[in-house]
């Protein structure tokens, strides 16, 4: 089904690049201060068999049945009443004002930064994952980890892949591009009076700044937490981004966001920017005709670069009730894996953080959502909990200036490593 969101809303995906794929944004603003937020909204309730009663919070999801999803779960649970706040909008100025209170949640998705730790937001989950801790993937635990503790349980694996049309390509004699020089001439040999090349969102591709670095070799942080992404390559990398822009080839002004596969489905773009949970939608309309590609390498040199976002669930460090917040997250996201499968494979396409459940998903087993799982195994990163909000925006402000103003690449990366460099001094001294 094609993701939907309310205007003026972020889905999780935009929530997520628009941060910088650090979400708790939440975590951040309550380290600094915190700031209001919006009054509850599309709540439910769950069943339960005790006195003991956990809200669990969601963002708005855009697939169609995931509230219903997520209610059926909670009702399902026995040894809680379980009550579910669905919260459209700004969910994580919501998130924010909620982790500051014990009238906040319980339970709560994002992903993890490590302000929600220095704050003590959250707690550890090491002792309820210890002994399936190897069947999930190793990218879901190094995200979720700080210091060596594990603080929270990935829900779903969101890789972002390059859709195109097979015959399109072949019409104009072209293979899937394998560097971004390749990508460009693709774009440029597939745009026409009637469609445009790429579509990677109407704000010229800022979403693929990320896999251009890690396709240069680069990545937003070194292991011993120093600014990675101002190398000469990453810089390259950056430039190629603004002549694909400036090629005129990519779609702008179209009636949907990247997120959702509306342009690609209507056929205003050869090829689109997107994640895996758009497969059943793209599928329906184009069958076969349809191929996914990791963004391509910078060069021989470089390497295909696929990032899989997600959401993780968390308990509060605030709850009243957190061993009984953590059987909870234990029974429905370890346990309860019939939920896990049905959560990750029956709205949309996401790749289970479990390995055996990814193993034995039959809809991922075949045709492009295959070969998207293998790419993102091959060539998968993910967010680093040391990159802050702040430093994705002053990471997205350098793209903006690279990719639609043609800005010096040198100059710009050498401000945006200023402010994150002023962000890890302060966050480890």
């Amino acid at each position: 089904m094609t993701p939907t969101q309310p205007a003026g809303a972020w889905s999780r995906r935009t929530f997520l690049r628009r941060t910088g794929g650090l979400a708790a944004l939440g975590a951040f603003a309550a380290a600094c201060g915190g700031n209001t937020g919006r009054p509850a909204s599309g709540g439910g309730g769950g069943g339960g068999g005790s006195n003991t009663v956990l809200s669990q919070w969601y963002h708005q999801y855009g697939e169609a049945g995931t509230k219903e999803a997520a209610l059926k779960y909670a009702k399902a649970y026995d040894k809680a009443a379980v009550n579910v706040q669905w919260t459209p909008g700004d969910y994580a100025s919501k998130l924010a004002s909620g982790l500051l209170s014990d009238k906040g949640p319980d339970v709560f998705e994002s992903q993890l930064n490590i302000a929600m730790v220095q704050s003590k937001q959250v707690v550890p989950l090491d002792d309820i994952i210890s002994d399936v801790k190897d069947d999930f993937n190793a990218n879901d635990i190094t995200t979720n980890t700080v210091d060596g503790k594990l603080y929270g349980i990935r829900m779903i694996d969101d890789p972002q892949l390059i859709y195109y049309r097979k015959s399109l390509l072949d019409k104009a004699g072209l293979k899937p591009p394998t560097t971004i020089d390749e990508l460009i001439t693709a774009a440029k040999a597939l745009t026409n009076k009637n469609m445009k090349g790429l579509y990677a969102g109407n704000d010229g591709g800022l979403a693929m700044g990320g896999p251009a670095l890690y396709s240069s070799g680069g990545s937003y942080l070194t292991e011993d937490h120093k600014p990675n992404f101002t190398g000469e390559r990453a810089l390259k990398a950056y430039s190629k981004l603004h002549e694909l822009y400036a090629s005129k080839s990519m779609l702008l002004g179209a009636p949907t966001e990247w997120t959702d596969p509306g342009a690609f489905i209507n056929e205003l773009a050869a090829m689109q920017w997107i994640g895996l949970w758009a497969m059943p939608a793209i599928m329906k309309k184009f069958g076969d005709d349809v191929g996914v590609m990791a963004f391509p390498k910078l060069d021989a040199q470089g390497k295909d670069a696929v990032y899989s976002g997600g959401w993780t669930q968390f308990v509060s460090a605030k709850s009243k009730n957190v061993e009984a917040a953590k059987k909870f997250v234990r029974w429905l996201w370890i346990d309860k894996t019939d939920f896990q499968e049905d959560w990750c494979l029956s709205y949309g396409f996401h790749i289970p953080p479990r390995k055996s459940l990814a193993a034995k998903a039959k809809k991922l087993q075949t045709g492009p959502a295959a070969e998207a799982v293998k790419l993102a195994a091959d060539n998968g990163f993910t967010d680093n909990p040391a990159w802050t909000p702040k430093m994705g925006s002053a990471f997205g402000d350098m793209l903006t200036n690279i990719i639609k103003k043609g800005a010096d690449p040198a100059a710009e990366a050498k401000k945006a490593e200023k402010t994150t460099q002023a962000e890890l001094d302060r966050l480890f001294g």
